[in-house]
């Protein structure tokens, strides 16, 4: 698209966007930012613009953005952008949990590997604000806020564990399974699909697009890793496949996979105080990852979990937490915690429930009265974080300052 002497609208202001902003500038644009929560006030009328660049927040079929787009407007997004105009290959990464751990591992192996690489989307970091070439891997994780209206798909297109999530941002789950097939809905023969076969979405996902079929499963991977969870196996696996498609040596990728340790807020160790290990699993918003964290462990365990609305279905959860033999107890905080408690109540199952907790600072003294040597405590709340927390990061972040006053 040439954007010269266009009347653009950025619409919201999150990370995302904040680095297509200075991009559109070099192609003789200067966009008008609209921002409905710093603003306080409801877009309007956006027919007066001639292109609309959404934040992944931004729903995309909003009332005003559709009702602009039937009088002409045209509709992007940063991703669909960089998309267009990324002149080298897209390797792009999404699933309901995993990404940001396997697109970053994916990255650190073609760093390893002397690749010319960069690192961004969902992750936090920007794209447009990088040199690009023709000789440039783009690594990027895309979320279904992201995809939902994507044109184009990936050369490289990794599926994982894909369940159900954001059922409060999207009108159903086919809505967020659809989203998510547009990362390789598009490809052609000589793009690749790589694909977790173990869960009936991302197959069914995986179906889509004329792109060679890789399917991996966390069963594919029995190496040493510096990562702790099946789930985690999952995401190893995946980014071998990537590797072996693109021709990096075994032991490049084995060794970057021997010495990955993780990212912040993802199963994340955080101290051993008396004896009990602490774990900040603050990234954990649905059902699905925090039963993932518990399968990880066959330490006794201590659960923190709850949180705000994300119209998460808890049943199963709670069928996990009832069944599991080393769960000594739940520690239930925030808006979901008489939900997840019901969902608990529902079945057969002896558990300990702490429920009252207002602060983390409570939170935490509750977790290590509660915890003996040699039990581990969980921060993995399967819910948003906005009702106690700005966001996820703020949470494991009161989480190990709490922590640290223990050592």
């Amino acid at each position: 698209m040439d954007f010269k002497n266009k009347k653009v609208a950025i619409l919201g202001w999150g990370m995302d966007t904040q680095d297509v902003e200075p991009w559109l500038k070099t192609q003789g644009v200067i966009a008008t930012i609209l921002d409905e929560k710093k603003d306080g006030k409801p877009f309007g009328d956006l027919s007066t613009y001639e292109v609309l660049v959404r934040s992944p927040g931004v729903y995309r079929y909003k009332n005003e953005i559709v009702e602009a787009e039937e009088r002409g407007v045209i509709v992007t997004s940063k991703t669909k952008i960089f998309f267009d105009v990324f002149p080298g290959k897209i390797i792009g990464v999404t699933g309901t949990k995993g990404k940001g751990t396997t697109s970053t591992l994916i990255y650190q192996i073609l760093k390893e590997a002397g690749r010319e690489v960069i690192l961004g989307g969902n992750v936090g970091m920007g794209l447009f604000d990088k040199n690009w070439n023709s000789d440039t891997w783009a690594v990027v994780e895309l979320s279904s806020f992201q995809l939902i209206d994507l044109h184009k798909s990936a050369h490289i297109g990794v599926v994982l564990m894909t369940t159900s999530d954001h059922l409060d941002w999207h009108k159903s789950g086919d809505e967020y399974v659809q989203a998510k097939g547009n990362l390789i809905r598009f490809q052609r023969g000589e793009d690749y699909a790589v694909v977790n076969k173990d869960y009936e979405n991302s197959r069914k996902i995986g179906e889509m697009g004329m792109g060679k079929k890789i399917w991996v499963s966390g069963k594919d991977f029995s190496g040493k890793a510096g990562l702790r969870g099946q789930h985690n196996k999952e995401n190893i696996a995946a980014a071998i496949a990537v590797s072996k498609i693109i021709g990096i040596e075994e032991s490049v990728f084995l060794k970057v996979v021997s010495d990955f340790k993780g990212l912040e807020h993802r199963l994340e160790e955080v101290a051993r105080v008396n004896g009990v290990t602490y774990f900040d699993d603050s990234f954990s918003t649905t059902p699905e990852t925090t039963i993932a964290a518990i399968k990880s462990f066959a330490e006794p365990m201590i659960l923190i979990a709850g949180g705000s609305e994300k119209g998460s279905d808890f049943n199963e959860l709670g069928r996990v937490i009832a069944e599991s033999s080393n769960i000594k107890a739940v520690i239930l905080i925030g808006e979901m915690a008489i939900r997840i408690e019901e969902a608990i109540a529902n079945n057969i199952g002896l558990v300990k429930l702490i429920r009252g907790c207002k602060s983390m600072q409570k939170i935490v003294a509750a977790a290590s009265n509660a915890a003996s040597p040699g039990d581990v405590v969980v921060l993995s709340p399967a819910c948003a974080s906005f009702d106690m927390f700005k966001n996820y990061k703020e949470r494991g972040d009161e989480f190990k300052k709490e922590v640290g006053k223990l050592c």
